[in-house]
């Protein structure tokens, strides 16, 4: 549209005059198009229209549902995407098998930006594929008004092994590595056990909540719980944050036995057809004042130094985005499990859906 525009003014000048005036008017026409892939409700749309109207380049953004889903686009052709947005649990994979492009994201000018803790990361170390986005916990959320007592134990027996009052009124994550971490750390089973009898023994304990659980779902978990639908949802901190703004009653819950710490990336697929414009877009997102914007949307933490300023306060003063001091020992960093170890997470996440 922007470009047939410049070429219907470009008509009504001659000679010298043409050059001038595309030259004056190149950058604010469209300088192409990109694809992000992302989370659904995780990317802010004014954000989106600020990058549109800085570089000129027309944004499309599409959601999935989980990593699996991304990973399965990826291997299958990469769905013509440019910019995904993957966690510390698929990215190694993608690395491995050769899915992503390599973008230099080290010798990029704003990664000089980047907090030391993030300028590395687990199947990514020279930081050649990917960038920080967010980061966070994943732990889960509750009603006071809706669980027996007003409280639950900061413990995931709280939601494995849940009072009668609230089975069917729990909503758990469709997000595989999560459920699995959380049955793993419960039962003090390594998340990376090869371990047939414990894989078992983590089934055992998922299939005997599953009656009681209403759904499992990573879409929609803000508004379920701000709807009253479910008493306890399985949530990400983030998520937690925006049900608190509309509900500050909720309480996030950073179970005592481990709740996992990850950290989503910004990454670009092999063959994307709008590599620069990608590579551009990476780059943009580690200005902190864009990094900010994109916390304050989503509710998370990013890795920006520099960002600190533009944050919300009640961004900054939330326990479920900043983890209180005296739960920082229950934090638990990725682990690259081997093979034989995510065949058994599979098996048991196969059985436990089907």
């Amino acid at each position: 549209m922007k470009k047939n525009k410049s070429m219907r003014l470009a008509a009504l000048c001659t000679g010298t005059a043409v050059f001038a005036l595309l030259s004056a008017t190149s950058s604010a026409f469209a300088e192409g198009e990109l694809r992000l892939y992302n989370w659904s409700n995780y990317f802010s749309p004014d954000l989106i229209k600020k990058f549109e109207e800085e570089t000129g380049v027309s944004v499309t953004i599409d959601n999935f549902a989980s990593e699996e889903d991304l990973l399965a686009k990826l291997q299958a052709g990469g769905g013509g995407y440019d910019v995904i947005f993957p966690g510390t649990t698929t990215l190694g994979v993608m690395v491995k098998e050769d899915l992503l492009a390599d973008i230099g994201v080290s010798k990029m000018e704003n990664f000089k930006n980047v907090l030391p803790a993030h300028q590395t990361i687990a199947g990514d170390e020279s930081r050649t594929f990917s960038a920080p986005y967010m980061w966070g916990t994943t732990g889960f959320s509750y009603d006071p008004k809706k669980v027996p007592e007003g409280k639950m134990a900061e413990s995931w027996e709280a939601i494995f092994k849940p009072a009668d009052e609230l089975k069917g009124n729990i909503a758990m994550l469709n997000e595989m590595s999560d459920v699995w971490n959380a049955g793993a750390y419960y039962l003090g089973i390594s998340k990376c056990t090869e371990d047939a009898a414990e894989a078992q023994q983590i089934l055992d304990l998922l299939m005997e909540q599953k009656p009681a659980v209403k759904l499992y779902s990573n879409d929609g978990t803000i508004d379920r719980m701000v709807a009253g639908e479910v008493a306890v949802h399985m949530q990400w901190n983030g998520a937690a944050h925006r049900v608190k703004e509309k509900n500050p009653e909720v309480v996030y819950v950073y179970p005592k036995e481990g709740t996992t710490f990850w950290t989503d990336v910004m990454a670009v697929p092999k063959g994307a057809p709008n590599l620069e414009n990608a590579k551009k877009f990476v780059n943009w997102m580690m200005v902190p004042e864009n990094a900010a914007a994109a916390s304050n949307y989503t509710g998370y933490s990013n890795a920006i130094k520099g960002s600190g300023e533009f944050l919300k306060d009640d961004l900054k003063n939330d326990p479920a985005v900043n983890t209180p001091e005296e739960y920082n020992d229950r934090l638990r960093a990725y682990e690259a499990c081997s093979e034989k170890s995510r065949d058994l997470r599979e098996r048991v996440w196969t059985k436990l859906k089907s």
